[in-house]
Order: C-alpha cells, then structure tokens, then sequence
C-alpha cells in the first residue's frame, strides 16, 4: 500500500501520493482527466465543458448527501500535469513515463489541515481502485491510521463530511 506522504506548501499542508501504473502514460492520462473513465476511480462526477486553464468544473456527490462543490482549472498541460480546484482545496496530477514503459502517477492535495487524515484516507481508496481496480480495504482503518500519523503534527482530524454515507465494509485483500 502507498500511504500519503504529508508536506506543507506555505500554511497549508499538502497530501503526496505516488503510484506505479502498469499502462502508457496517455492511456493513464485519458483516465485521469475524461469524465467517463474519471467515474470508476474518482470520488466525485466531474461535469466539464473542456479542460483548458480558467475551466470550471464541478464535483458531485452521486453516492452521498453533499451539495456539489465548484472548481477552476489552474493548469493544463497534457499530457503531464493538471491541476484543478475542489472548493478551497487545490488537487494535481502529475504524469512522467516509467521505464517499463508504465507510468508514475503523482496526486498532490493542497487541503485544510482538519481534512488530512479523512482526505488521505479517501485517496488511498481512490488509487487503489485506479492502479488495481478495486479497494485494498474499509475507508476507517486507512483513516484510524492516518489519524495517528497527521494528529500529533496538524491537530485535531475531521471525520466524514456530513452527509457522507460509509460504503458496505470491504475486506482486506490478502
């Protein structure tokens, strides 16, 4: 599993993820940027016009009872780097061809520091289902375990958002 690496960026922390994906950069690109193919990891629906910098975008909640948040495209670059608004968060992606002809995928959050652990959590659910197509485990271990990390460092972790309904308990993958 690749747990989130926390950094700060100014006064706000910033969550790192890092993975190995197995597919061309462009094919990995096509998955993190089209909305139809964003919709079997993401955790939003993004509704877009087209992706160009000054966009809006807008996340929503399918699954869940939250009102749906607003975002801006800050960067485009494909297929390298985008970078895009959720609310007051800022969320990149940023693209670079492995070796093995696979690619390296870097997800950074730019996010209030309450939101850490619950938003790390969230992402580590995210990519597992982009890199392996399916959960490695439940939303709250991740989020127990991230709680432990961030705490002592940022303070007190949110849990869910209101409105947020857990998902059925998924087992860990053995």
């Amino acid at each position: 599993m690749s747990e989130a690496t926390l950094m700060r960026s100014g006064t706000r922390p910033v969550l790192r993820f890092e993975r190995h994906l197995p597919k061309p950069v462009e094919t990995v690109w096509r998955a993190v940027t089209d909305p139809t193919e964003m919709r079997t990891w993401f955790p939003t629906r993004i509704e877009i016009d087209e992706w160009n910098v000054g966009a809006t975008l807008t996340h929503y909640f399918d699954e869940h009872d939250i009102d749906p948040l607003p975002g801006t495209v800050l960067d485009w670059d494909p297929p390298r780097w985008v970078s895009f608004t959720w609310a007051t968060d800022t969320i990149s992606f940023e693209l670079t061809p492995a070796v093995d002809g696979g690619t390296i995928f870097v997800l950074t959050e730019e996010l209030s520091a309450n939101h850490a652990a619950r938003n790390a959590a969230g992402w580590d659910a995210c990519l597992d289902r982009l890199q392996l197509g399916v959960d490695r485990e439940s939303w709250e271990p991740r989020f127990r375990r991230y709680v432990a990390a961030f705490e002592p460092i940022l303070g007190h972790q949110d849990g869910p958002p209101e409105g947020y309904r857990a998902p059925e308990a998924i087992d860990a993958l053995e």
